[in-house]
């Protein structure tokens, strides 16, 4: 059993070195959003394309402003869309909108409330500097500077970016297939009707939501048996996948076959344990250049599990950087306690508490409780030396995948 920072540098040199370089494909930017970008985008103009008014008023000279109050000639107005026609002389201004461009000529425009009509003219009762209340031309980005670099994930702010630059299509990587496998003769389908001794299959639809969460294709491979054939037949169907991920069947007892099957296959194991709870039983490894994740069965430890590793691999494999989970932080509500030197993920709510975020325990029955999972919007971390933590100490807060 290993510390949970020493797993997850194991799976990420095996990822760098093991994953194919990605195909990429041309899709629409309304069908971008979570996809990887394929390469680097350029801006194809200056950004902003003029100097842009960011305020209702009047371009002005600021050296017209020496002296106040001071009245201008009005010379027009000019407004988002437009463009004036002509040039600001000393003594004149231009009405002017938020988001228009300013006229040549001026340098800086003066607020609504601080002038007022006078006939044909504009008493102005404030100065301003020269580049006030205007945001200049090619000051965000200049043409053919680079604005997105290849491996990014495209979100809303990424897309809108892309939309600006007029880049539809956009080049993508394809994303990776990843192959889900449960295993346990207790599983049954989730429609049917389940005996006392039985369960529904809930890892795999879980599996199938967070790797399609991760930016990859899920193929379910419905349940495999505790039978040696049968097992070895659907995990090698899901070795044809980019990556394959198993839950259930990786302990030592009697019925789990899967390390076995998996060593029969070829597999070299890289860690089989980690000091992680939930999740201790976790193994990684390739059979051939396969990776594959044997992930624990119990439900919260499936999900914290793919959370922790398959997460950043499956972003990797992606075209995107290996990108750890990010903890957040937050003050504790309660006190804690944890027993053993383990890295503990407790369900867990954060929620805002007047200037600060706070977190505290979901009440749960252990890792197959899937209720409480619901119930919880993060995980609360204990690492290995807290042993116990007072309420009010800052304490660090895994985000639960699917809270936004």
């Amino acid at each position: 059993m290993i510390p949970f920072e020493q797993a997850l540098s194991i799976v990420q040199e095996t990822i760098s070195v093991a994953r194919p370089g990605p195909q990429t494909e041309s899709v629409r930017l309304d069908d971008s959003a979570g996809r990887i970008l394929a390469g680097d985008v350029a801006a194809d103009r200056d950004y902003p394309p003029f100097d842009r008014a960011i305020r209702d008023g009047f371009a002005v000279r600021a050296a017209d402003l020496a002296s106040l109050p001071t009245v201008l000639r009005l010379h027009g107005e000019v407004r988002a869309g437009q463009h004036f026609e002509g040039e600001v002389q000393a003594g004149e201004c231009v009405s002017i909108m938020t988001g228009a461009p300013v006229p040549s000529g001026a340098d800086s425009v003066v607020m609504m409330e601080y002038a007022e009509s006078r006939g044909d003219g504009v008493e102005i009762r404030k100065s301003v500097h020269s580049g006030e209340n205007l945001v200049s031309r090619g000051s965000e980005v200049k043409a053919g500077e680079r604005v997105l670099e290849r491996g990014q994930r495209l979100g809303p702010g990424e897309i809108g970016l892309l939309a600006t630059v007029g880049k539809n299509p956009v080049a993508v990587f394809t994303k990776p297939r990843v192959a889900v496998l449960a295993t346990g003769d207790e599983l049954v389908p989730v429609k049917a009707r389940p005996k006392s001794f039985q369960i529904r299959n809930s890892n795999a639809l879980t599996l199938g939501a967070l790797v399609t969460d991760s930016g990859g294709t899920p193929l379910l491979l419905g349940v495999a048996p505790d039978r040696v054939d049968e097992l070895r037949t659907l995990i090698q169907e899901g070795l044809s996948a980019d990556l394959l991920l198993l839950s259930g069947g990786i302990s030592v007892g009697k019925y789990d076959y899967v390390a076995r099957v998996l060593a029969e296959l070829g597999a070299e194991f890289y860690f089989q344990g980690v000091a992680l709870r939930p999740g201790k039983p976790l193994a990684f490894g390739c059979v051939g250049k396969k990776p594959f994740f044997a992930l624990p069965g119990n439900p919260i430890s499936t999900f914290v599990t793919f959370t922790l590793f398959a997460r950043p691999a499956l972003s990797a494999l992606g075209g995107a950087a290996f990108a750890p989970a990010l903890f957040l932080r937050a003050r504790l509500g309660e006190s804690c306690s944890q027993k053993g030197q383990l890295s503990v993920f407790l369900p867990a709510r954060v929620e805002q508490q007047g200037s600060e975020p706070v977190v505290s325990p979901v009440k749960w029955q252990g890792s197959g409780d899937l209720v409480a999972l619901a119930r919880a919007n993060c995980f609360l971390v204990l690492h290995p030396h807290e042993t116990h933590l007072n309420a009010g100490e800052w304490v660090n807060v895994l985000p639960k995948a699917g809270c936004g």
